[in-house]
């Protein structure tokens, strides 16, 4: 069975809210996800829905189907390779490399998928830290604690990012934050949750509780 781009892109969408598969996501949350219309919405439900690769109760929210994850998996490995092809072999910059790889990943050729996994050395991560699924669609999950539980005067070393959006990862790039930095939490601001981390034992920077929301770090 073959689906759309569209079809795709929505399977994704529901694979990644859902987290991984576990729980029912709502029509609002894959509306908004997705910026599209609440009618478009049901309507692509509802097609996924006849081709079995998602659950679907009215109130009850949508799950994926076991064939559903084997699909969405497929379109998220190709997408973080490329990522990584992107940042590694053409040099775009971490923050210029979705939206291209969105419509790379819709290539039909698994050999060239194949291909492009051994060329790029198996990598087991793309450029923000995610996971990259193996071919069997089997994950490698990093251990790793988000920044803002991290206590005082402990260090780690970024490991992923929840937040892709490039105006983000641009504001990372001007705090001298990266995948594989050194951040030390000198204090935490406990009135609004903010933090003043070291940067690898240079620069102090203070971060609000959004970012440190959005970072993850290896202990």
């Amino acid at each position: 069975m073959s689906l759309s781009f569209a079809e795709e892109n929505y399977l994704k969408a529901i694979y990644l809210l859902s987290k991984n598969g576990t729980e029912t996501v709502s029509t609002n949350a894959i509306s908004e996800m997705l910026q599209t219309r609440p009618a478009s919405v049901s309507d692509m439900i509802r097609k996924l829905s006849n081709k079995g690769v998602i659950l679907y109760q009215k109130y009850q929210g949508v799950s994926i189907s076991e064939e559903g994850k084997i699909m969405a998996l497929r379109v998220i490995r190709k997408h973080r390779l490329w990522e990584v092809f992107l940042v590694e072999k053409l040099k775009f910059n971490w923050d210029e490399v979705h939206e291209v790889a969105e419509q790379l990943e819709h290539i039909r050729s698994p050999l060239l998928i194949r291909r492009l996994d051994e060329f790029l050395g198996f990598p087991k991560y793309d450029p923000h830290g995610e996971p990259i699924p193996d071919e069997a669609g089997i994950i490698q999950e990093k251990k790793s604690i988000m920044l803002s539980e991290v206590a005082e005067m402990i260090q780690g070393i970024v490991c992923a990012v929840n937040d892709s959006n490039p105006l983000f990862l641009k504001y990372l790039d001007r705090m001298g934050i990266y995948i594989g930095a050194g951040v030390r939490v000198v204090e935490k601001i406990d009135f609004d949750g903010s933090m003043v981390v070291l940067i690898d034992n240079k620069q102090k920077v203070s971060i609000s509780r959004e970012v440190c929301e959005n970072l993850w770090l290896s202990i």
